[in-house]
């Protein structure tokens, strides 16, 4: 018989579908550790004189010039005399400038006293709309900025916890993951649960596929009026360090289930990424009306409103150049006005490159990219970064 016969002939079972599992796991566990060698760990590169410039708000030639004076340390600096900064460094300068520089706040752009905890859930009913990549280069952009971020992964797919170099089905497999603090027996603090990262001022709560369990339980306990219901969980959940962070960016699965209007419930604002065609828009519009109804059912169950300061849409994988999708954006913001953010996040094959190692294009080598290419990327992405900062701020009474 054709060996490629043997499939159809023999029928494939879950054992055979286990073992794709397995062997799958097993070269992407290689794969990772190839490209993180020698640590088997991510880590960050440094940045130039201009990035950094850039990150802190002021002119390449003050940043030069308070080397020179002796008021900014001296850091690493190559063959031709450029400086390269680790963002711990970066921070180290932020320091310093909030302490002497003219405007301190400026420099130190989180919370003051009064200001409540930013919790920005990033949604959408569609998968491929770029939600994670979304989720990680915002909140790398903060991390950057000087904001204290932590980010949940709220997808069983784990796609965002391996992003940050972890490989969910081996690392956290007993736990060690979201699901442990929300579940309904043995729930543990959210502290015990927060990995830190490679990057400095980003730490992160990973996901896992034993948070799809969450959906049945949370069934369960409706059923049996267990309470905190779930639209309390995450709420309460987060209380334990509200005081450590300034902004918590949530990665949401691409489905309206108990998972995401746990997120919804808990979070001050919501960023719904859209891919600016029709049928994408009309995905979003059946979300929207969807999470209208169900949001309404929350609020009779826990007895509140559920109150966001912010709802922004994120025009998302855009491509200028494409007709089509440029007439879909006009009409978007037509529609919905000021809820759209004025700048896009591009389709860029920096973004799509980076990805294929999971990095973003804040932990890429630039010099392995066009040069063109990649300045457009991060034009892109600190734009919307930049946007969207604004309106935290703006969340805070500033600005």
């Amino acid at each position: 018989m054709d060996d490629r016969n043997v499939g159809f002939a023999q029928g494939i079972g879950s054992s055979d579908i286990g073992a794709f599992a397995d062997h799958l796991a097993e070269s992407l566990d290689r794969q990772m550790k190839i490209a993180f060698e020698p640590e088997e760990r991510k880590s960050l590169r440094s940045f130039s004189s201009t990035e950094v410039a850039g990150l802190l708000r002021v002119s390449t030639s003050n940043l030069r010039n308070r080397h020179k004076d002796g008021s900014f340390p001296e850091v690493h600096t190559d063959t031709r005399g450029h400086r390269f900064y680790t963002a711990e460094e970066v921070d180290d300068l932020r320091n310093i400038l909030s302490r002497t520089g003219k405007n301190a706040d400026a420099y130190r752009p989180g919370r003051h006293d009064g200001d409540r905890l930013q919790v920005i859930s990033i949604v959408n009913f569609k998968g491929g709309s770029s939600k994670t990549t979304t989720t990680i280069h915002l909140a790398q952009r903060y991390a950057l900025r000087g904001y204290r971020v932590l980010v949940l992964d709220l997808d069983p797919q784990a796609s965002l916890t391996t992003f940050f170099g972890f490989r969910p089905e081996l690392e956290f497999a007993d736990g060690g993951t979201i699901y442990d603090s929300l579940r309904y027996e043995n729930q543990v603090p959210l502290s015990d649960v927060i990995q830190k990262t490679y990057f400095h001022n980003l730490d992160m709560v990973p996901a896992g596929l034993m948070l799809s369990e969450y959906e049945t339980e949370t069934a369960n306990a409706l059923a049996n009026r267990v309470q905190p219901i779930f639209a309390e969980r995450l709420t309460l959940a987060l209380e334990e360090v509200d005081s450590d962070y300034d902004i918590v960016l949530i990665d949401c699965p691409p489905q309206l289930g108990f998972l995401t209007l746990t997120a919804l419930a808990a979070s001050t604002g919501l960023l719904v990424t859209v891919v600016p065609g029709m049928l994408d828009i009309a995905s979003m519009s059946q979300f929207l009306k969807l999470a209208s109804e169900t949001i309404k059912a929350v609020e009779e169950a826990i007895g509140r409103r559920v109150n966001w300061d912010f709802v922004k849409f994120l025009i998302t994988r855009y491509e200028p150049s494409d007709g089509p999708q440029t007439q879909m954006a006009g009409y978007l913001r037509s529609i919905l006005a000021g809820q759209v953010m004025t700048e896009p996040m591009l389709k860029s094959t920096a973004i799509s490159d980076a990805g294929m190692t999971q990095q973003t294009i804040y932990e890429v080598d630039p010099s392995q990219f066009v040069r063109k290419t990649i300045e457009r990327a991060l034009t892109s992405v600190n734009s919307v970064s930049d946007e969207l900062e604004q309106t935290i701020q703006m969340a805070w009474g500033r600005r």
